[in-house]
């Protein structure tokens, strides 16, 4: 039995080749939606962050950076979230500019603190990481993240925190890697870094949190089962990426952690936004709720 509610429900994604992937079964109607209808919001992080924000979107993708400032609001959803495992947001120079090669950790932070850094947005899991990572206070510009590559070129800043398919293509675009935050966060506890997840408004009841749950699951498991129709359903959000390159960043970002992250993906969501609760970077986690 369906509880679902009359009207559409406002659902926020981000024009990703990732999140095109995962809510693919969902647009074209390949799974049961259990008569709940849906219209897509296709809008970049920074504006579905804001618009969470305002309580607007009944189901949404957020930043976990954002997600500490939504606890009142939202509950997470233990499907659709983004986990490095290993990797992530990385700090970027031109070939032959960054600290030398033999550098330790801590000469590339005191390298880093040194120089003018783009980074993509205040509330992306990114910054959040790069604060965490070099202290609350360094020298950084919101620079929105396709143009990084641009203003590292252009000298308007020294380094990049690059993330999404910039994460592939760096090498190839003429610039060297200083440091990867999943890399040094999974380094210091052994867990992949949490960078964004899917939420739902806390004022629907247990059973359409579940429902929910359940729709986005399987058209997470749908595209993973269907991979070649649910790649080239993403194509038109591949922002210019040939095929091979939009599925290793799907690859990156749509795994076994996606459809469920389970124990491991609430222990790492606890420890990143613990750590920045403790530093004062985020308000406190009482209100953390996680969607069984």
């Amino acid at each position: 039995m369906s509880h679902a509610p009359d009207s559409t429900l406002l659902l926020g994604h981000s024009p990703d080749p990732d999140d095109a992937f995962m809510f693919y079964a969902m647009a074209a109607e390949k799974i049961d939606l259990m008569g709940y209808k849906f219209q897509h919001i296709l809008q970049d992080i920074q504006t579905l962050n804001e618009r969470a924000m305002r309580g607007e979107l009944h189901l949404s993708a957020v930043s976990i950076h954002a997600y500490s400032h939504l606890l009142d609001k939202y509950a997470l959803l233990p499907c659709g979230a983004s986990m490095g495992d290993g990797y992530g947001p990385m700090f970027v120079a031109l070939k032959g500019k960054g600290p030398a090669a033999d550098a330790s950790l801590e000469e590339k932070k005191a390298w880093l603190r040194s120089k003018k850094i783009a980074v993509p947005g205040l509330m992306t899991s990114a910054y959040l990481s790069a604060q965490l990572f070099l202290g609350p206070e360094f020298n950084h510009t919101v620079v929105p993240f396709d143009e990084i590559f641009d203003a590292i070129r252009l000298g308007s800043v020294d380094v990049g925190l690059i993330i999404h398919e910039g994460q592939l293509t760096y090498s190839n675009e003429g610039f060297e890697k200083i440091a990867d935050m999943g890399e040094w966060f999974k380094a210091e506890t052994g867990l992949p870094l949490p960078l964004g997840g899917n939420v739902i408004r806390k004022d629907f009841t247990p059973e359409q949190r579940t429902e929910l749950n359940v729709i986005m699951k399987e058209s997470i498991r749908y595209g993973l089962e269907h991979r070649r129709a649910a790649v080239d359903h993403s194509m038109a959000h591949a922002r210019g990426m040939e095929v091979p390159l939009a599925d290793e960043f799907i690859g990156m970002y749509v795994n076994d952690y996606t459809l469920d992250y389970g124990e491991k993906g609430r222990a790492a969501i606890r420890e990143f936004l613990g750590r920045a609760a403790d530093r004062g970077l985020v308000p406190r986690l009482d209100k953390l709720e996680f969607v069984s």
